[in-house]
């Protein structure tokens, strides 16, 4: 399911207008992704928990020579599945 597909599914569920529905996702998307770059955690009760950790830097290869090259520390985004979500996916 791609964006357009999640508005047009959330429009009909409850009912209101698809610009009024894209709207308000893409509010709540963009306050997520604020909130974890600025390092907070966002979490959703029975659904899952959006975070920020980081890599360490460390050695990789590269696959065609396998000469050696440093692979930079970086920040990464991390998603934990909450419990009824979890329960949702494995009754499917």
């Amino acid at each position: 399911m791609n964006k357009q597909e999640l508005v047009e599914a959330v429009a009909s569920e409850v009912g209101i207008s698809k610009s009024a529905t894209e709207e308000a996702i893409s509010a709540v998307l963009e306050t997520i992704s604020k909130e974890v770059a600025a390092g907070s955690t966002v979490q959703f009760l029975g659904f899952g928990t959006f975070g920020r950790g980081e890599r360490a830097a460390r050695t990789g290869r590269n696959p065609a020579t396998g000469e050696a090259k440093e692979i930079a520390a970086a920040k990464t985004v991390k998603f934990t599945a909450g419990i009824a979500f979890k329960d949702a996916v494995n009754e499917s």
